[in-house]
């Protein structure tokens, strides 16, 4: 659904990408990460037709952006971090706007504002102002805008940013009921967020791509195996020379005795090429002895990003951070601006301040 092929994106003599490409399958989530100033704001807005490649190509659903640049756009939904709302409208006279700018029929636009409202639990809120809204409800009016004309690409750039960890949970949830029926690029530095929504996962560093591919592949093959703690009934040496022999286990390390407890133990095992938890568990059971956990270990997604990004600041990566927030103004002109969008969207506030009561 998406291709990205060789992408470069160079401001003067900075390069804000080089050499990106990945592909993101029908009905994928994928996450989209990187430090500030990596390039993903970038690649976000060339996949959106918001602005041009210095080279290489992208393909949204078979279209190029940049030859084809308003077909694109009416199979894109796009949901920018600070979302591009009239706080002065209702919820559903914003949706008929934004379905009548992004070309929806006047026949279906009724049938399209309500599959956005429904999808994304607006019923209760469709006539209420928009600035009354909080900030939660607010980010849902984003997502509806980004769907009303039922895209099949969705590009969500920060969706949760700012939300407290109730309106966090309700947001995700609605972004993995929105996959199958189309497919996702979620940008965000909320590492747990990647965790609960995406299949897949691309790690952008200093404008190039690190890593992309399924989680739990990308954490196996970038910080080595698995390991298990144990807590077992029986005696020590029996113990140590069971578990030596279990198929896949590389090392075994024995933590101590447990207090109290005589004759209870726990140990640390260290896995080879093969995943041997199941071999354990039934290596203990059939030698008699007492398992009272068996807890397996991986690094998680943190450590593979702080693994692939973590490095010395630079001035060239100031300078590229830099340059890509002072060119976010000057990134949109009519030709290239998002289906919906507004010059206001590419300002730093897209609306003027208002405080909730």
């Amino acid at each position: 659904m998406i291709e990205v092929d060789h992408l470069h994106k160079v401001y003067g003599s900075t390069v804000a990408l080089n050499d990106v490409s990945f592909a993101v399958e029908p009905g994928e989530i994928l996450g989209f990460l990187g430090p500030n100033g990596a390039g993903k704001t970038t690649t976000m807005r060339i996949l959106t037709g918001y602005l041009p490649a210095t080279s290489g190509t992208a393909k949204v659903a078979e279209y190029d952006v940049h030859a084809d640049s308003m077909a694109v756009r009416q199979r894109i939904g796009y949901l920018p971090e600070r979302p591009p709302l009239y706080l002065d409208m209702t919820v559903e006279a914003f949706l008929h706007f934004v379905a009548r700018i992004k070309g929806v029929s006047a026949g279906d636009r009724p049938a399209q504002v309500t599959y956005a409202i429904q999808r994304c639990g607006l019923e209760e809120k469709h006539a209420v102002i928009i600035r009354k809204l909080s900030k939660g409800f607010r980010q849902r009016v984003g997502i509806a805008q980004a769907i009303v004309h039922d895209p099949p690409v969705i590009v969500l750039d920060e969706p949760t940013s700012g939300l407290d960890p109730r309106q966090n949970n309700e947001v995700r949830q609605l972004i993995r009921s929105l996959a199958g029926d189309h497919t996702i690029i979620l940008s965000t530095h909320i590492l747990p967020e990647v965790n609960a929504t995406c299949n897949r996962v691309a790690i952008i560093n200093r404008g190039q791509l690190v890593a992309a591919g399924k989680l739990d592949t990308l954490m196996a093959q970038l910080t080595g195996a698995v390991s298990y703690d144990l807590e077992v009934r029986g005696g020590l040496e029996d113990i140590h020379h069971t578990l030596r022999a279990v198929p896949g286990v590389a090392a075994v390390e024995s933590v101590g005795q447990l207090p109290d407890h005589e004759s209870r133990y726990r140990f640390q095992l260290k896995a080879g090429d093969t995943d041997p938890g199941e071999a354990i568990a039934a290596a203990i059971v059939q030698a008699g002895f007492g398992l009272y956990e068996l807890r397996r270990h991986q690094a998680s997604l943190e450590d593979v990003f702080l693994n692939l990004t973590t490095e010395e600041p630079t001035e060239d990566m100031a300078k590229a951070a830099v340059t890509e927030l002072a060119n976010d103004a000057d990134a949109a002109s009519p030709a290239v601006m998002p289906e919906g969008a507004s010059a206001a969207d590419n300002t730093d506030d897209p609306v003027p301040p208002e405080t909730d009561s």
